[in-house]
């Protein structure tokens, strides 16, 4: 169970994450990047961020290299939030497959 300022977190970081990768996106035709979801831990120091990818072939290739990058995204995120938060968490950026997912069951369904 999240509490309010975990939540209020999480979006914040969730508005700037997708702003970011909107901006880096553009010189990149046919790719679009979005943050699905953030989960943030009770203590504010670790932020898991869930990507989705599209097309969804280069997803592992784009979160991997999104990765190995986590450094400078880090600190452009505390460039844009460093007013509304003391402590910028770390991050961690995973694959979200879940519609993906949800199309493979309505091929399933529609079998």
């Amino acid at each position: 169970m999240e509490t309010t300022r975990q939540n209020k977190i999480a979006r914040l970081i969730q508005k700037e994450l997708s702003e970011m990768f909107q901006q880096q996106t553009r010189t990149m035709h046919g790719v679009l990047v979005s943050v699905s979801v953030v989960r943030i831990s009770p203590d504010m120091s670790y932020a898991r961020a869930y990507l989705s990818v599209f097309p969804s072939e280069r997803a592992e290739e784009i979160v991997k290299n999104i990765n190995d990058n986590v450094k400078s995204i880090r600190y452009e995120l505390g460039t844009r939030v460093r007013y509304q938060l003391r402590i910028i968490p770390e991050l961690k950026f995973f694959v979200d497959d879940s519609l993906d997912y949800a199309a493979h069951i309505d091929e399933l369904l529609k079998k």
